[in-house]
């Protein structure tokens, strides 16, 4: 599970657990990991692997294999992310970089790694969490959508790809979720949140019945209306206001 030391991740970590699998468990930071999987053990009698991982780094399509030596992978949850808010000449390129090796990158190795060892045994998964965000331009979040974006279509394609060889693909497209994650980007106003928990409980069961989901009724229902109903330069729109009023200074 890549991603896994706090909130969504964690929530996965913890389902997971409670079903009797196993866990490799990676993240940037080490002690939220190692505390984590302390608890996962003793609540669940499993074993749990971790590792300190940043997910950008240039050689991770060597170090993956190193950490899954020996390792049947049956399942890749892959929950890291990283967001680069504001408007988009105001922040520096490396943090744009950033969203692309850490949102792009790094699904795309470690669901070809993985991904070839289940297509080899004839059984696993592929769960990537990508976002109502990737459903269109958002401005203030331009590098972050178009990642999440590539999230969902990489995501349809391998559904095609892998079905017929016993691999399940998934990406789950969830909005606003009540994590630390969200609540340190600094959100200036309310919006309706999901538990991490809810999330994971529909993104599991959806696993292997097609290629996405959005999650919760009010994000289906703002899907729909984005992409079904409103001209994609509404949508546009409707976004920037949004997310101005969500991260925007008052009197900037």
């Amino acid at each position: 599970m890549a991603g896994a030391s706090e909130g969504l991740g964690a929530a996965f970590a913890e389902a997971l657990a409670g079903r009797g699998l196993h866990l490799l468990l990676l993240a940037r930071r080490e002690e939220p990991l190692t505390r984590l999987a302390a608890g996962l053990r003793a609540r669940h009698g499993v074993e749990v692997r971790t590792a300190a991982l940043d997910l950008a780094r240039p050689d991770l399509a060597e170090v993956i294999p190193a950490l899954t030596a020996g390792l049947e992978v049956g399942l890749l949850v892959y929950d890291a992310a990283a967001s680069a808010i504001g408007p988009f000449l105001d922040r520096p390129l490396s943090a744009h970089l950033q969203v692309l090796d850490v949102n792009c990158r790094g699904p795309l190795v470690l669901g070809h790694l993985l991904g070839a060892q289940m297509a080899r045994r004839g059984r696993g998964g592929l769960l990537l969490m990508a976002s109502l965000a990737g459903g269109q331009g958002n401005p203030w979040l331009a590098s972050y959508a178009a990642s999440k974006a590539f999230e969902i279509v990489l995501a349809e394609g391998l559904w095609a790809e892998l079905r017929t060889r016993g691999v399940d693909v998934l990406a789950c497209r969830a909005g606003a979720t009540r994590t630390p994650a969200f609540a340190a980007s600094g959100p200036r106003a309310e919006v309706p949140s999901m538990a991490p928990e809810a999330v994971v409980a529909e993104a599991l069961a959806a696993l292997g019945r097609g290629p996405t989901i959005v999650t919760g009724r009010l994000n289906r229902l703002a899907a729909f209306l984005f992409t079904r109903l409103l001209p994609r330069r509404l949508a546009i729109r409707i976004m920037e206001r949004a997310t101005r009023r969500l991260y925007e200074v008052p009197g900037r």
